[in-house]
């Protein structure tokens, strides 16, 4: 089984009585259950975690506190959520330091706050558990946060969602989610279950659980209150409002945050992405392309021999287009296939030519091809590409042209070498990722 990294802090030494056991899931040795105030002691330590958050870190701290602290029993191995509360293992978060618990309690938030419970799709669910996790535990371990023992942090996949994560991993990989998420159903799902909890179908012969102690329960010092069983699956209503929900909780404790002056690195950044308006990039670059259209009236002033008045008439021209497909690997096949096809449907109505070039770190040696208004525009058997990522020779090629460009469409992740000057034509940035750019309009790739 090939080895996978993971947090490493010798700093931090587990309790004698402490054992890690597979992932991050902490057992006990064979003791009594936890009585009523340990119960209640751990749950201080909970609040006291997300205490500190609020105060030092708003933008977290308030996105933790939409979840209610909820103990439960033995389904839960770690930590848990539903997109509702907070679930933990009583026994597990006794076992972390302060500084893991705070991790913890985040590290479910931002699975509320990021919407991955409406994200899924069609997707398998393990894998996507993992995509989800992946997704969060680098940005957290590069904000300074410390997770538990043994917790499989992918510095490769940093700066990354989970949408770009999840084809990344090998199906048959052997290994489980950091927690248990239980906001959707995985009955029609083949993937291994990941979160070891009973099934609704089993919780339904079971009791009803008590929902509040007896009052000699509450009189009888160390007694243990009931513990919550596993919460059934959310409605596709549910998650919808609850995602409507949770952007508002995003939005407001980002608010929060900047008013402090306590929100910059990377939670900056992520928010500033998951609150852009989610309008297709088909129907910006549309709109855009419609912008440079030259179909329009024109109030130039005639010869004299038609007079002093000025009227206006409608000019039609042809706009030419050049295109540039970044070949440095980054970009799949079946997405260069759908940007071409846009492109194309685009083309077609402007009346407009096209210029398509393909670069890694240099043009490809059979760029550029050229295509007519009149022509259909189809992708070429093979671009070459594979290396590194730099934008200036497609900028270069462009200058020494003697036909006009009226505006340049990069298809890109955006990471590699710009020019240093911005060019006299408008430039469209097409982005898969969250990469910036230093001028130029950017239009972001779901």
């Amino acid at each position: 089984m090939e080895k996978y990294p993971t947090w490493q802090d010798n700093s931090t030494k587990p309790e004698e009585k402490v054992r890690v056991v597979g992932e991050d899931i902490v057992q006990l040795e064979q003791e009594d259950a936890l009585s009523g105030n340990d119960l209640e002691a751990i749950k201080d330590r909970l609040t006291k975690a997300r205490t500190q958050l609020i105060l030092d870190q708003p933008f977290l701290g308030n996105l933790v506190l939409r979840l209610p602290l909820v103990a439960a029993d033995s389904w839960c191995k770690t930590s848990a959520t539903d997109a509702k509360s907070f679930y933990y293992n009583p026994k597990f978060i006794d076992a972390l330091n302060n500084h893991q618990i705070k991790f913890v309690l985040i590290h479910e938030a931002l699975h509320c706050a990021l919407t991955h419970f409406a994200r899924r799709g069609n997707r398998t669910k393990h894998k996507w558990d993992l995509a989800c996790d992946f997704a969060i535990n680098p940005l957290l371990v590069k904000e300074g946060f410390h997770p538990p023992i043994d917790v499989p942090i992918f510095q490769q996949y940093a700066g990354m969602i989970a949408e770009e994560i999840y084809p990344m991993i090998d199906d048959n990989l052997n290994q489980e989610p950091m927690d248990q998420h239980l906001y959707d159903d995985q009955a029609n799902d083949n993937s291994k279950q990941s979160d070891g909890g009973l099934r609704e179908d089993q919780l339904q012969k079971e009791p009803e659980p008590k929902n509040k102690e007896s009052k000699d329960s509450k009189g009888k010092q160390g007694s243990a209150p009931s513990l919550a069983r596993q919460p059934a699956k959310l409605q596709p209503d549910e998650i919808e409002k609850l995602a409507t929900q949770w952007q508002k909780n995003l939005a407001s404790s980002a608010q929060l945050a900047q008013q402090a002056g306590k929100l910059d690195g990377e939670f900056a950044k992520l928010v500033d992405f998951f609150l852009q308006p989610q309008v297709s990039w088909q129907s910006l670059l549309a709109r855009y392309m419609s912008a440079f259209a030259r179909d329009d009236f024109s109030y130039t002033r005639p010869s004299r021999r038609a007079g002093e008045a000025i009227l206006p008439s409608l000019k039609s021209h042809q706009i030419d287009i050049t295109v540039a497909i970044d070949t440095s690997g980054s970009i799949s096949q079946a997405e260069v296939d759908e940007f071409v096809s846009e492109v194309s449907a685009i083309k077609a109505n402007l009346r407009a030519s096209i210029s398509l070039i393909a670069c890694d770190e240099r043009l490809s040696e059979h760029s550029p091809w050229y295509f007519e208004a009149w022509d259909e525009l189809q992708f070429p058997a093979s671009l070459g590409g594979g290396k590194g990522t730099n934008f200036n020779p497609v900028f270069d090629y462009i200058d020494t042209q003697d036909r006009a460009c009226d505006v340049l469409i990069y298809f890109t992740d955006a990471k590699g070498k710009f020019p240093e000057i911005e060019p006299y034509y408008p430039v469209l940035w097409l982005v898969k990722g969250k990469e910036a750019i230093p001028w130029g309009t950017r239009i972001q790739l779901q």
